[in-house]
């Protein structure tokens, strides 16, 4: 993979203003999500390897680990404004090394690529409202700094204070996002001791932690609808997940895409499943972890997770159909999801080449609802995949 000189490709760009040959580029080294996914590419040397054997030590690996192939931080929550109405939002930051020859001494060497998505799910909108940021990383513009979260994409920031606290500022395309998202209980360690696996073999894993419970302060300023009025800043309060994630070995072969559960209880407690699904629709690998509010975590995997279909959306745009409304198993424990609103698809064909359903839901047991959560459906347009060329 050659380097592009600088004079072809601005440090910064939307990837509504991308060009063709760079998107393609783009789509070549990362993918979306909560996991690198691939049926094309074997794990790489040069990037290190996800173990069993190394704990997560907080703080300092809430920092960005540059020798793994794919990071993010990804942070989604229900808000509310003063009037009582709900919104959605989620702020993701992606760290995506190239495999790019470290040697290369240019300041323009693309070795990392910083890459950050934003989106507000307003009922009164009726679609999501999404935006996209992506560079490469340096000149102060872009960065994920090790040792502490500190992440930067030009106006775009998530970054983490001596307290604990995330300030997060979003400047998007139609709608923009100032929140402050503080800690309330102790992050929730995914998987064994940080080691989250994510196929049948070893080496499909990431390391992984989770902030639920997170409560939110701060403003948005919302997106308009077709004909009418506008919106100024609006006062928000509300709760938020906090999911932060990195890797270098892809999916199984037969893995398609995942169903993703991260859920804040109005009791406290706190709630991720996830289900990696395999061409024929059955489970690859699946996992679950429930905190209740006491601090006591239960784990489920194997036969102990199920995710099913009640309601079926499609999406106007592309087609795709979407089980937006789901039971979710975890033991002997049933919920059921409906979301906000239908239409939480985010089509990043332009930027990352995929197409998948992420929104805001309510979570209920036995028809009483319970607390809110974020869902994500990744696989049901193609297959989630990093494409060659």
């Amino acid at each position: 993979m050659s380097c592009r000189m600088p004079g072809e490709m601005p440090l910064v760009e939307s990837t509504r203003t991308v060009r063709p040959r760079i998107r393609r580029r783009i789509r070549g080294w990362l993918s979306i999500g909560m996991l690198t996914a691939s049926t094309a590419f074997a794990a790489s040397p040069e990037f290190a390897a996800v173990t069993p054997g190394h704990a997560i030590a907080l703080p300092q690996d809430s920092g960005a680990h540059a020798a793994f192939r794919t990071e993010w931080w990804y942070a989604t929550g229900w808000l509310t404004t003063p009037d009582n109405r709900p919104l959605g939002f989620q702020i993701t930051f992606f760290r995506s090394a190239t495999g790019h020859d470290t040697a290369d001494p240019s300041a323009f060497a693309p070795s990392q690529l910083i890459i950050a998505h934003a989106a507000l799910s307003d009922p009164a909108l009726g679609h999501l409202a999404h935006d996209q940021r992506i560079a490469r990383q340096g000149f102060g513009l872009a960065y994920a700094k090790p040792a502490n979260t500190d992440v930067k994409l030009d106006a775009w920031k998530m970054i983490q204070t001596a307290d604990g606290r995330y300030n997060v500022t979003v400047d998007a395309d139609g709608f923009s996002l100032q929140l402050t998202l503080t800690p309330t209980q102790a992050p929730l360690i995914q998987g064994e001791r940080g080691y989250s696996r994510k196929g049948p073999r070893p080496e499909q894993a990431s390391y992984y932690y989770s902030e639920p419970q997170l409560r939110v302060t701060g403003s948005v300023v919302r997106p308009v609808a077709a004909g009418g009025p506008s919106h100024g800043e609006t006062a928000v309060t509300g709760m938020a997940w906090l999911d932060h994630e990195w890797s270098s070995t892809l999916l199984d072969a037969d893995a398609v895409g995942w169903d993703w559960l991260g859920a804040n209880l109005d009791d406290g407690s706190a709630l991720m499943a996830f289900k990696v699904r395999g061409r024929d629709g059955h489970a690859v690998w699946t996992h679950a972890a429930f905190r209740q509010r006491d601090g006591e975590v239960s784990t489920f995997g194997a036969d102990q997770v199920d995710f099913t279909p009640r309601r079926i959306w499609r999406s106007p745009r592309t087609n795709t159909s979407y089980p937006v409304s789901m039971t979710v198993k975890t033991g002997a424990l049933t919920w059921q999801l409906d979301p906000l609103m239908d239409d939480q698809e985010l089509d990043s064909r332009q930027s990352t080449g995929a197409v998948y359903w992420e929104g805001a839901v309510r979570v209920k047991r036995e028809g009483v609802e319970v607390g809110q959560a974020y869902l994500e459906l990744t696989g049901y347009a193609e297959a989630v995949r990093l494409g060659k060329e």
